[in-house]
């Protein structure tokens, strides 16, 4: 593999100036490299549509949100200058540093924050020094540049970054679930799996979902080692759930012999989806050769991160609860049928998902629907057709985030009573009326706080 200084010989394009540009930008820095950046959005950056001489380019290092088809990707391209993600300029240049740390990944639709966390408190609680990165906290490239280098990196890796990177070799990875996401981008369901299956292509042990159909049936041409895990009673070479308890029948010895891994009491919040995410960093954790004690240590030290069925009040009976992470219906559902009766409120930029199979799924538990945002008429017509019976409320607040929220809150109070859930899980991203996911749960729960527990 070539080293980095060959690499970055002559100048490079960094195309997209966001939190992995700028990660990219101080590592160039670093090794003095002459760059230009292309963004919209930064000062002091190129556009996209700038008139520029692409063979000027040695490299160009792309941030995962780009499409294959931009047209400044075309012409780069058309020119023959490489072009790399930093995920895998990150590798080229931990092969370099250090040769010893290892890899894992993880990938799905749902869960991979959560789940990867759960590796990383696993790794920390074996004494290891561990870090989760790539979509979640710092880029990959960032954690590299640490002063003393980390023995394991556990990358979250969106559909986009596979969709950019070629390079890597994981230890092993794991494959949470596939559902629609990000058909936009994509261009297709089939697109969008295939990338997230093609992280098989970058491992020889995989933890799979055999919960999920998508999974069970396109990993079949993988010929790598294959650890499935469920929420079922495992057969030998796999990990389940045996009522109250976690086991191992892939890793141990003796494969006659069931190992206990933890308990469901280890692992909070204790819904269906967080045990299965458990048991997927369990694996990873085992294909690492952590100890079972370890694990369990590690699962319950873990707590789940904001926005993600968290829990802002519980008063007079009446749940608040906040999942404004779930921004893709298959997310939306797992937030559901966690609860028995939901006051759901939903809507946003639904990124080319269809809403009919969340509606199917979840028309049980909903009493009414509060609906926000661009595509809410499609959740809208999805009821119409499967659910016509639940009321629906549509809220546009005062052309103010805060003041949308606060709308949605008082309509909210109105509906529930008690042994009620007001759940936000909006199924859909949140850009066309708060800042971020992260935007919109925090001004749920301020605005419960304000108006609720007051």
């Amino acid at each position: 593999m070539e080293s980095i200084s060959a690499l970055l010989a002559r100048p490079v394009a960094v195309l997209g100036g966001g939190v992995t540009g700028k990660a990219i930008i101080t590592f160039l820095e670093k090794y003095q490299t002459e760059f230009d950046l292309f963004d919209d959005n930064e000062s002091g950056a190129l556009s996209p549509t700038d008139e520029v001489n692409p063979e000027h380019y040695g490299l160009a290092i792309v941030s995962p949100g780009w499409r294959q088809d931009h047209p400044l990707i075309r012409r780069l391209t058309s020119s023959g200058v490489r072009i790399i993600s930093e995920i895998d300029l990150a590798w080229i240049y931990k092969e370099e540093i250090a040769p010893t740390q290892k890899w894992i990944a993880l990938t799905g639709t749902n869960g991979k924050t959560t789940t990867i966390m759960m590796v990383e408190s696993i790794l920390r609680a074996a004494g290891k020094s561990a870090i989760a990165c790539g979509n979640v906290g710092e880029p990959v490239l960032s954690a590299l540049m640490a002063s003393k280098p980390h023995e394991i990196l556990a990358l979250e890796l969106s559909s986009f970054q596979i969709a950019w990177s070629h390079l890597p070799r994981f230890e092993a990875c794991a494959i949470l679930n596939i559902a629609e996401d990000h058909i936009d981008w994509h261009g297709s369901f089939d697109s969008y799996a295939s990338e997230k299956m093609r992280l098989l292509s970058m491992s020889d042990c995989a933890i799979l979902n055999a919960d999920d159909v998508e999974i069970s049936l396109r990993s079949s041409a993988f010929a790598g080692e294959k650890i499935f895990y469920s929420l079922e009673t495992p057969a030998p070479g796999e990990l389940g759930l045996v009522e109250e308890l976690l086991i191992d029948r892939a890793f141990s010895s003796d494969s006659t012999s069931a190992e206990v891994i933890a308990e469901l009491i280890d692992i909070t919040p204790q819904v269906p989806h967080n045990v299965s995410n458990a048991l997927a960093a369990a694996g990873l954790g085992l294909a690492l050769g952590i100890t079972h004690s370890h694990i369990k240590a590690g699962l319950a030290a873990f707590r789940v991160d904001h926005h993600r069925l968290e829990l802002v009040l519980d008063l007079d009976g009446i749940s608040w609860v906040n999942d404004s992470k779930a921004t893709n219906p298959h997310a939306a559902i797992a937030g559901i049928l966690s609860h028995t009766s939901v006051i759901w409120i939903a809507g946003g930029l639904a990124k080319g998902a269809s809403m009919t199979k969340l509606i199917q799924r979840a028309a049980p538990r909903l009493k009414a629907v509060i609906l926000i945002g661009k595509d809410r008429e499609l959740i809208a017509d999805a009821l119409a057709n499967y659910a016509p019976k639940i009321p629906i409320h549509r809220c546009d607040g005062d052309g103010t985030a805060a003041g949308l929220m606060n709308e949605v809150i008082q309509k909210a109070a109105s509906l529930a009573s008690s042994g009620d859930a007001v759940l936000l899980a909006p199924a859909c991203a949140s850009m066309d009326q708060f800042n971020s996911y992260a935007h919109r749960g925090e001004l749920f729960a301020s605005s419960v706080k304000e108006l609720i527990s007051s």
